[in-house]
């Protein structure tokens, strides 16, 4: 399989497919297709893998897309505003995701859900309980808010991120949550009580613009109008 990410804000992944060659993606990812692209409809792990992708944000079905003959084509644009990464992984290597951020990839991937051991962590961390894990072997493109700034954090190195803003990391980081410092910074600081703490070993990736926090703001400009 050959693949192209294209766009800048908007983004589209454009993957040729060779016959035999097939991909998944979620429900309703697809933009466009060739002609000999064949797209069936199932439920990928049966009842309990399509539950515990809903659980995880996903659709309870996923779309699989294999090529008949000659060279097809099927696209996956963004949902929304940022940015698609692609990331081939090794046979056993997994990532922790976002809820809803899985886009499309080989039918070899594997999607699972990952459940936050800490209470503490489920409950402040910024995504809930449940995040997405994803096993290689194979390439996986997920869709991610706003711009995405990769960190390769070394082992005990600590990097502290505001809620929400968590895209993606190495199932070797460890994720918990740290109370802001000072009684200052808790209530007029604007970062709420609590960071998220992600330490090494292992890759980050941090997105600028959560979807939630854009809901929030467009909001409140209607609430403003609303009121004037």
């Amino acid at each position: 399989m050959k693949y192209e990410i294209k766009g800048d804000s908007l983004p589209v992944v454009i993957c040729k497919l060779n016959p035999g060659e097939t991909l998944i993606s979620e429900s309703g990812a697809m933009g466009w297709m060739s002609d000999n692209i064949k797209m069936d409809t199932n439920m990928k792990g049966g009842f309990l893998g399509g539950f515990s992708r809903t659980i995880s944000g996903e659709s309870i079905f996923l779309n699989t897309f294999t090529c008949q003959k000659d060279m097809g084509m099927v696209a996956f644009p963004s949902s929304f505003p940022g940015k698609i990464i692609e990331r081939n992984l090794m046979s056993g290597e997994s990532i922790i995701c976002q809820k809803k951020s899985f886009l499309a990839a080989e039918a070899s991937v594997k999607l699972s859900i990952f459940l936050k051991k800490k209470l503490s962590t489920g409950l402040f961390g910024g995504e809930g309980f449940i995040l997405e894990k994803i096993t290689g072997p194979g390439i996986v493109f997920l869709e991610f808010d706003g711009h995405v700034e990769e960190y390769s954090l070394l082992n005990n190195e600590t990097l502290k991120v505001d809620t929400g803003h968590v895209a993606m990391f190495d199932s070797s980081v460890t994720f918990d949550i740290s109370m802001v410092k000072g009684i200052k910074n808790m209530l007029f600081g604007g970062e709420g009580l609590f960071l998220s703490s992600l330490r090494g070993p292992g890759k980050v990736y941090l997105q600028t613009m959560p979807i939630e926090n854009l809901a929030a703001k467009i909001g409140q400009f209607y609430n403003f109008r609303d009121n004037k």
